[in-house]
């Protein structure tokens, strides 16, 4: 019996079968796997020069105006947990991404898939918070959809969003633009989101309730945009929390990134919880925190607008952006030492935006 030929597999996938025949729950992480699935599946298929910005909005010229355009979707499990739920979320989601253009929002669409038996009551609390965080948002949802699966199929609800806003200053803030030199800030303490969805789900106790940082922050970012702040890149610190946004910015802009852990704020609390799970904060998402790259000789405006600023006591500067080319995130440890701060690989946290 002669030998059976190995089978060849035609380069139609980008993502070899023998490593990846199925989509993982780490494929929607925020880590590595999530990296290379938009990396190699999507931007390849769709390749074009506004979506390989890799931003959190696409920026376009429209009749003469700059605009900038999102989308995003929700499928958080509990959909109601300390400090928001999945209806607010949404609207302060497609806000931020927003933002993080350097945009005013300006309009939202709303699409719900929502499982068949869930209660009316249920609905009409989501929806009521989702009017109530436009309102605050001073953002207007203009169009939408819904539709219904079977029961066992679609866990409660999703909500599906877009996102409009309009550009009104000349910056361009995207991260090809950062510079070397540039200040590294964070708006506020990091990873208090996504414990706020586990302690919920490990039904774990502790002396102060962990409430989620989901907010809108489009206002402290016009605030830094009207003081003339220079603002080089912007990044929500959603799904793998402040370690993927880094490491995503560093590789768009192909410059190393020098961080000290002893300036990043974390709380007590989420640093407990953290430990008692065996989680990195630093890769857990927030819902109302970004990274702000900012002219060096800005940083200390820029920390006072956003001190000044709701959700913002606790913004600082945690690095710099070094004049190496590695595209790399290097930690600077408690005790001194310097490591990569690499994404996660697989999956810490499912279903928390």
């Amino acid at each position: 019996m002669s030998a059976q030929k190995p089978i060849e597999f035609s380069g139609a996938c980008p993502i070899p079968i023998s490593q990846y025949p199925q989509v993982l729950m780490a494929h929607g992480g925020g880590g590595r796997l999530m990296h290379q699935l938009i990396g190699k599946m999507f931007l390849a298929a769709f390749h074009n020069p506004l979506l390989d910005t890799q931003h959190d909005a696409a920026v376009a010229e429209l009749t003469g105006k700059k605009i900038a355009f999102t989308t995003d979707s929700y499928v958080v499990r509990p959909m109601f947990f300390p400090g928001g739920d999945i209806g607010s979320m949404a609207v302060h989601g497609t806000v931020n991404d927003l933002a993080m253009a350097g945009a005013r929002p300006l309009y939202l669409s709303s699409a719900f898939i929502i499982e068949e038996g869930l209660p009316m009551e249920t609905l009409w609390k989501i929806v009521c918070s989702m009017r109530d965080a436009a309102k605050k948002c001073g953002v207007q949802i203009i169009t939408g959809d819904t539709k219904v699966v079977d029961k066992g199929k679609g866990d409660g609800v999703f909500i599906n969003t877009a996102g409009i806003g309009v550009i009104e200053h000349e910056q361009k803030i995207a991260p090809q633009n950062v510079r070397a030199g540039d200040a590294i800030l964070v708006s506020g303490d990091v990873g208090r989101h996504g414990m706020a969805i586990m302690a919920v789900r490990e039904g774990l106790e502790f002396e102060s309730k962990i409430e989620s940082d989901s907010a809108p922050v489009h206002e402290a970012v016009l605030k830094l945009l009207k003081a003339g702040i220079e603002i080089h890149c912007l990044r929500d610190l959603t799904r793998g929390g402040l370690t993927s946004a880094l490491n995503e910015i560093a590789e768009a802009a192909n410059r190393t990134l020098l961080v000290d852990e002893k300036l990043i704020p974390v709380r007590e609390d989420v640093q407990a919880a953290c430990e008692i799970l065996g989680l990195d904060p630093f890769q857990v998402a927030c819902e109302g925190r970004f990274a702000a790259f900012i002219a060096a000789n800005d940083s200390e405006r820029a920390l006072k607008i956003l001190r000044a600023n709701p959700g913002g006591i606790g913004a600082c500067v945690i690095g710099k952006v070094s004049e190496e080319r590695s595209a790399d995130v290097f930690l600077k440890s408690a005790i001194g030492a310097r490591r990569i701060l690499d994404m996660a690989s697989g999956e810490q946290l499912p279903r928390i935006c």
